[in-house]
C-alpha cells in the first residue's frame, strides 16, 4: 500500500477529495490470488476521467491499472483486438489504425482505459448505429476476491459479463479484454455544422441527421437568451473515404501548469467564448475534413483543462429523458441553470438511440441526453444539481453515476431500479465511495424496518 499524491489517483472534477491509499496492481492482484482482500477495500482506477466518486474508495484502497497496459494481440482481418485493462484507448487506435480499424464507440477523450471503459459501459457521438462500448466487448478476464480468475463472454459466465459491462469497477478487477474494432477508410471525418435557431429546430433536425450520419452531436449555446435562447449548432460527421490512417502523436504541448486560485471559466469569459464558438464553427454550412482527434477528443488538446475551474473544481450533471418528453424536459434542465446563474462551459445535446447494451446496468437508454459542466459554487451549485435530478426523473429520466460526486440514493433508485442485481453480484472485496452512499445506504434503508421487528 502506498499514499496517493495529491492530484495522482483524483478524479477528473477535481471536487471530491482524492484517494487517500493506493496499491499497485501487482500487489493487488496478489492479494486476490490469496483470498486475503477484505470486503469493501478495493477499487479498480484507471486514467482518472471519472468526474465523480465512482473511482474511489475512502474507505479502502484505489489499485492502480496504469502499468498492466499491454495490448496482447490484434487481428487485422477481424479487428479483434486484446489488450491489458490499462491499455489506453489512444494506444488501441495508434495501433489499429495502419491496418484500416477504429474503436467502433468513442467517449470524449481518448485517455480512459480499456478498462474503465467497460466499467462504465461508455457511449460516443455514434449511440444511435453502434449502442455503447459494452456492445463491441467480445470478452473479458476477471479476478475475484476468492482468488478465482474468470473469463467472462456472453457464452461463458454470462452473468459477471453482463454485471461487469456497466458494473463500474465493483464485480472484481478487469485483468484484460478483447474488443471488436470497426473497419473505416480512414481516421479523417468530413464534418458539418448546421446551425439550429432554438431547441425546437434541433429536435426536428435530430432523428433526420442520426439516419444519414454515423455521428451526430449538438453542442447549445446555454447562455444565450432572448430570441437566441436554446440556440446551437448541430454536428455531423462520417469517415472520409480518402484520408489518413496515421493516428496522430496523443498529447498537447498545451497544458494548465497549475490550479489557479479562482475559477478562470466565469461567465463573462464563457459568454465571449460562446459567441465565437459559434461564429467559428458554423460560419460555413459546407463540409469540412478534420482531423479524428480534433472531432472526437477537442478538449484534450489541453492537457489538465479541468484545473481551469479553480480550487473547487467542477461538477458534471449528465441526464437522458425520453423522447416523449424531451421537448419539454431538455428546455426546463436549461431554465433551471439559467434561473440559478450558472453557466456551463460545456453543453452537449445529443440522441441516444434503441441499440440496447449487453448491460446489467447502462445508461444509455432511447431518448435524448444533456450534458452541463458546472463550476463547484457549493451549496448554491448542489441546490442546482438537484433540481436537474428532480426534473430529469419527474420526466421518466435517469442521471448518469459515472459522471456524478453527489446524487442522493433515492436518484440514483430511479434511475437504475435493478441495481439489486448488481449489488447481488458484487464482489465483496470491492467497493467505491458512490456505491457506498448510494446503493449501500438503500440497502440499509431496506432492511432497517425488518431489523427493527
Amino acid at each position: 500500500m502506498v499514499r496517493a499524491g495529491a492530484e495522482r489517483f483524483g478524479s477528473f472534477g477535481l471536487a471530491t477529495p482524492p484517494a487517500r491509499r493506493a496499491i499497485p496492481a501487482d500487489k493487488a492482484i496478489a492479494l486476490l490470488q490469496s483470498g486475503a482482500a477484505r470486503p469493501g477495500s478495493l477499487i479498480g482506477y484507471g486514467n482518472g476521467r471519472s468526474y465523480g466518486d465512482s473511482c474511489q474508495n475512502h474507505a479502502g484502497m484505489v489499485v492502480d491499472m496504469r502499468p498492466l497496459n499491454r495490448i496482447r494481440s490484434f487481428d487485422a482481418e477481424t479487428g479483434v483486438i486484446e489488450a491489458d485493462a490499462g491499455a489506453l484507448l489512444c494506444d488501441i487506435i495508434a495501433h489499429a489504425a495502419p491496418y484500416g480499424f477504429f474503436p467502433a464507440v468513442v467517449p470524449g477523450t481518448q485517455f480512459v482505459t480499456l478498462g474503465g471503459a467497460i466499467a462504465n459501459d461508455v457511449h460516443g457521438k455514434n449511440h444511435h448505429r453502434r449502442g455503447t462500448f459494452g456492445c463491441h466487448v467480445e470478452s473479458l478476464t476477471l479476478l475475484r476476491s476468492d482468488g478465482r480468475t474468470c473469463r467472462c463472454s456472453e457464452t461463458s459466465n454470462a452473468h459477471l459479463f453482463r454485471a461487469t459491462i456497466g458494473g463500474m469497477g465493483l464485480t472484481g478487477l478487469i485483468l484484460s479484454a478483447s474488443i471488436r474494432l470497426m473497419r473505416v477508410p480512414s481516421l479523417d471525418v468530413v464534418e458539418k455544422a448546421t446551425r439550429f435557431r432554438d431547441l425546437g429546430e434541433f429536435f426536428d433536425l435530430a432523428d433526420a441527421a442520426d439516419q444519414a450520419n454515423e455521428y451526430a452531436v449538438a453542442w447549445v449555446d446555454q447562455l444565450a437568451g432572448g430570441h437566441g435562447r436554446g440556440r446551437g449548432l448541430l454536428f455531423t460527421g462520417n469517415h472520409a473515404e480518402h484520408g489518413s490512417h496515421a493516428a496522430s502523436r496523443a498529447g498537447s504541448r498545451l497544458s494548465v501548469p497549475v490550479r489557479p486560485p479562482f475559477n478562470m471559466l466565469n461567465r463573462r469569459f464563457l459568454t465571449v467564448f460562446n459567441a465565437a464558438y459559434r461564429w467559428k464553427k458554423g460560419r460555413s454550412p459546407d463540409p469540412r475534413r478534420a482531423g479524428y482527434q480534433g472531432f472526437f477528443f477537442p478538449l484534450d488538446g489541453i492537457r489538465d483543462w479541468n484545473r481551469l475551474y479553480g480550487p473547487r473544481g467542477l461538477f458534471q450533471h449528465q441526464s437522458v429523458v425520453p423522447e416523449a418528453a424531451a421537448r419539454r424536459a431538455v428546455p426546463a434542465l436549461l431554465e433551471a441553470a439559467r434561473r440559478a446563474g450558472q453557466g456551463s462551459f460545456l453543453t452537449v445535446l445529443k440522441r441516444f438511440g434503441d441499440v440496447p447494451s449487453p448491460a446489467l446496468l447502462s445508461f444509455p437508454r432511447p431518448g435524448y441526453t444533456l450534458t452541463l459542466d458546472f463550476p463547484n459554487r457549493g451549496e448554491s451549485t448542489l441546490r442546482l444539481l438537484a433540481e436537474l435530478d428532480r426534473i430529469t426523473i419527474e420526466a421518466g429520466g435517469a442521471v448518469n453515476p459515472y459522471k456524478d460526486a453527489r446524487m442522493r440514493s433515492e436518484i440514483f433508485a430511479a434511475s437504475f431500479p435493478q441495481w439489486r442485481r448488481l449489488e447481488a453480484l458484487r464482489d465483496p472485496a470491492f467497493l467505491s465511495s458512490f456505491w457506498a452512499r448510494t446503493a449501500k445506504k438503500l440497502d440499509v434503508e431496506c432492511n432497517a424496518p425488518a431489523a427493527a421487528e
